[in-house]
């Protein structure tokens, strides 16, 4: 597994991420949704590799 996310969408994803996670857990009434839609950009950030990214034949990291 090559890694696939680069500099600023890596350091995006990982703010947004952790943004929806606060936001599921702080402020929202469910958050489970909120929750489960914000791991998902944190995880890619964190280990720097998105699965859709092979399919659409792209990459961020130079």
């Amino acid at each position: 597994m090559a890694q696939n996310v680069g500099g600023i969408d890596r350091g995006l994803r990982i703010i947004a991420g952790a943004a929806l996670l606060v936001w599921g857990f702080v402020i929202s009434p469910e958050p489970v949704w909120w929750a489960a839609i914000g791991a998902v950009p944190l995880l890619t950030g964190l280990i720097s590799w998105c699965p859709l990214y092979p399919i659409i034949g792209f990459s961020s990291k130079k």
